[in-house]
């Protein structure tokens, strides 16, 4: 390495020198090396805790990434051997504990940390089990609108659970008294932070509800890190103040600060300050409105007298006296009386020419009447019916005499008389066309124009008709 530059010697005043012995000059990589071997001798293996940045993740399987902290950050390899066994998969972002080598990338001259070991970090596990509860308890419907009660209007007194020391109660208080002094309020103290702080809010809730003293609870407290919050990430405190019958604000940390106890509350505030001005009416703006109201009520009530005003002015105009009235009465009574009078008269007059129109109705319809009606219509009808028949029977023994001639014009009696004669058979009574339909020895009946001859056939002779 280069000698300390005090030993060195410097020219003379003469311009001579003197002996000086040879300059070691090293190498860049005889330098990287030598640090190395320096820092690996020195250091060895460290335990260190950051956030992860500038993470890549090649190909060749290898980790490469920053850790860094507030203030400094440091290089970081993790090798495939080593990384194939994490239980997570690293990203930007997340805070992690790793345990490595400290040393220098010779190439670069680069110091970084070769880890060999690396597990989430406390934020980044409380980080997972926030999502995890937060997501558990939204699918079983905790958070959901429906559930969440909506804050009173009017509040006539506030609770708040808080710390008694904190600045959350303190901002609390101020908002307060800045929008609306009357407004009582009643203090439950209980701790905001560590493990005694999840049991103290879930015995101030139910201390609160029984008590029924309030409207509406605030929850708050002032900001920090997910740690500081962790008591407002409880599942008891979370279902705690889901199942309250109070309405309840959360105003927990600081505007970018998410808990579970603010999905559960029925409303969340960014902040205490702002959890305070949820629950308070503005004394300024109560006013405006007031006298609003006081104008309001007041210009209704002037344009309601002055309507009752005009009303009665009207009944004092429709008012008369009393002579007047009972003039104006006696003669209405009198144009009544006409007016009955003329429709008295009118009714006889119709009722009279009803009853006319019924005795008329009545002789027309009269018993007697209707049997002589009667009696004229069957003595009419008999003489119809007599001259009928007799038109009848003469018109039907003209068409007899007719038919009579006929028959005896083509009738078998003419025949008969005429000399011819029909044989029948004795036994069956037909009538014989040809000789054979009989034999000798038959019995037959000979009719003549008059009488008949009974005889018996000697013999059957067929021939010309």
């Amino acid at each position: 390495m280069p000698k300390n530059p005090a030993n060195l010697h410097r020219t003379s005043s003469t311009g001579s020198a003197a002996t000086a012995p040879p300059r070691e000059v090293w190498s860049v990589s005889r330098l990287n090396l030598e640090v190395r071997a320096l820092i690996d001798s020195g250091l060895g293996h460290v335990w260190i805790e950051g956030e992860i940045s500038n993470f890549a993740h090649p190909r060749s399987g290898h980790m490469y990434f920053s850790l860094k902290d507030s203030n400094c950050q440091v290089r970081c390899a993790m090798f495939r051997g080593q990384n194939s066994r994490l239980q997570f998969t690293p990203a930007n972002g997340q805070q992690v504990l790793l345990r490595g080598r400290a040393g220098l990338y010779a190439e670069r001259g680069e110091f970084q940390i070769v880890a060999d070991y690396m597990e989430e970090g406390g934020v980044g596990a409380l980080r997972r089990a926030f999502d995890a509860l937060k997501t558990r308890l939204s699918e079983e419907g905790l958070f959901d609108a429906e559930r969440k009660q909506a804050l009173p209007q009017f509040v006539r007194q506030v609770g708040i659970l808080s710390s008694s020391t904190g600045a959350a109660l303190h901002d609390i208080l101020t908002t307060l008294k800045r929008r609306y002094p009357a407004l009582p309020v009643i203090v439950y103290p209980v701790p905001v932070q560590g493990t005694q702080a999840p049991p103290a809010i879930i015995r101030a809730l139910d201390v609160a509800q029984q008590r029924r003293e309030c409207d509406v609870l605030i929850i708050a407290r002032g900001g920090g890190s997910l740690e500081d919050l962790w008591a407002f990430n409880d599942e008891a405190v979370a279902r705690a103040i889901a199942a309250c019958a109070i309405p309840i604000v959360a105003g927990i940390g600081h505007e970018v600060d998410y808990t579970i106890a603010d999905f559960a509350a029925d409303l969340r505030a960014a902040t205490p300050t702002a959890a305070a001005e949820a629950v308070s009416p503005d004394s300024d703006t109560l006013r405006l409105r007031v006298n609003a109201l006081r104008h309001r009520t007041v210009r209704n009530t002037n344009q309601a007298l002055a309507q009752h005003r005009r009303a009665i002015d009207a009944v004092r105009r429709r008012l008369k006296h009393p002579a007047t009235r009972v003039q104006e009465l006696t003669q209405r009574s009198d144009l009544l009386m006409l007016r009955l009078q003329r429709a008295l008269e009118t009714r006889m007059a119709a009722m009279r020419s009803k009853h006319a129109q019924l005795a008329s109705a009545i002789e027309r319809h009269h018993p007697a009447a209707r049997l002589a009606n009667l009696r004229l219509r069957s003595s009419q009808a008999r003489k119809r019916l007599d001259q009928a028949m007799h038109h009848s029977l003469l018109a039907r023994t003209a068409q007899l005499d007719s038919v009579r001639r006929t028959l005896r014009s083509v009738g078998p009696g003419a025949t008969l008389a005429r000399g011819y004669a029909v044989a029948m058979d004795s036994a069956s009574g037909a009538i014989l066309r040809n000789a054979t339909d009989t034999k000798a020895g038959t019995k037959i009946t000979v009719q003549l124009a008059t009488g008949e001859l009974l005889c018996t056939v000697d013999a059957a002779r067929e021939g010309p008709r």
